[in-house]
């Protein structure tokens, strides 16, 4: 029985470009370690971009029929069919990132995918003028504008007001019982680990589904790279553009640092010193050149290459050869 171990059943909303598929394969590990039953889906994710569907995971037989520990893929959040599936003892948590740093990482990914950003020439030109490019009915265009509020089942085309912003903050406050962030990801690890009354090497990760630093310059695939670059004004313009994600960042940004403070700073930096230590060993011992990332192409295991999306490239990590089993396999 997993709650007489004294562990929680979970799932974590899989925001986009947020650094929740490295959030996922710790999960994946934990879950896989201690034969824990996942809610994974019938196809390919569970039913995005439509609001989820209890139907959609494999081996659903009807509310709490089976007995699911762990949800983690992406899904369009809708409570009263998440319900269906997990127990009503559930802690569910998400990971948020600046939506400038995510409108990035969004057009990178999706700019072959999303037609608002396929008709752009840059992000800045989207930036300067983003209603040239984006119409709402069009499929994929959810990516261009308020992700983490389409995310969290809410509609990412409705006029901001601050009653409105609110209103999803208290939605999500209602359910969410922790709100991580991208840009600190390990201070994020602590405070997960502690909240889930986990050890300290299931949060250790290397970074999944990074993308090559390069952007504006040079080719891939035969395509030229996109242009990321922008400007102060164009940053700013962008958080007005993301005007619901952003309110949404700056509120539970808020709310992580009280958590810090109830977890006490000093306390924090260690754990982080020691999260940062624990990785540095096992990027020496598990992977080739330190743990240095490499283009896919570069990984003999085909298994472990990472999915490529759009022209730019994500990068993944090549084994040391010569690993026993149990390394290997670890």
């Amino acid at each position: 029985d997993l709650r007489k171990d004294g562990q929680k059943i979970v799932i974590i909303l899989k925001t986009h470009k947020t650094a929740s598929s490295t959030v996922l394969n710790m999960l994946y590990r934990f879950g896989e370690e201690r034969n824990l039953r996942f809610a994974l889906p019938q196809g390919y994710q569970l039913r995005y971009p439509l609001p989820f569907n209890a139907h959609r995971v494999k081996g659903y037989r009807g509310p709490r029929a089976t007995e699911f520990h762990i949800m983690s893929n992406h899904m369009r959040f809708n409570k009263p069919e998440v319900e269906k599936v997990m127990p009503a003892d559930t802690f569910y948590f998400s990971i948020i990132r600046d939506p400038v740093a995510l409108a990035e990482s969004s057009f990178a990914y999706y700019k072959e995918v999303a037609p608002a950003f396929r008709k752009a020439k840059g992000l800045g030109d989207f930036v300067d003028d983003p209603n040239k490019y984006y119409d709402p009915r069009l499929c994929n265009n959810y990516y261009a504008r308020n992700l983490l509020w389409f995310d969290f089942g809410m509609d990412n085309n409705a006029n901001f007001s601050v009653e409105l912003a609110q209103h999803g903050e208290a939605m999500i406050r209602q359910t969410f019982r922790l709100i991580l962030v991208s840009e600190y990801f390990d201070e994020s690890m602590i405070l997960l680990r502690h909240a889930l009354c986990w050890p300290l090497d299931a949060v250790v990760s290397f970074s999944l589904n990074a993308r090559q630093q390069k952007s504006g310059t040079g080719r891939s695939q035969g395509k030229m790279l996109p242009n990321l670059s922008l400007t102060d004004r164009q940053r700013e313009k962008l958080r007005q553009w993301n005007a619901l994600d952003w309110y949404l960042y700056k509120t539970f940004n808020r709310t992580f640092w009280e958590d810090i403070d109830k977890f006490g700073r000093a306390q924090m930096e260690q754990e982080v010193a020691l999260l940062k230590m624990r990785r540095e060993i096992l990027s020496r011992v598990c992977l080739k050149d330190g743990g240095k990332p490499v283009e896919a192409y570069r990984i003999r295991d085909k298994n472990i290459r990472p999915f490529q999306s759009g022209v730019v490239k994500i990068l993944g990590y090549e084994l040391q050869p010569g690993l026993d089993n149990a390394t290997r396999t670890a």
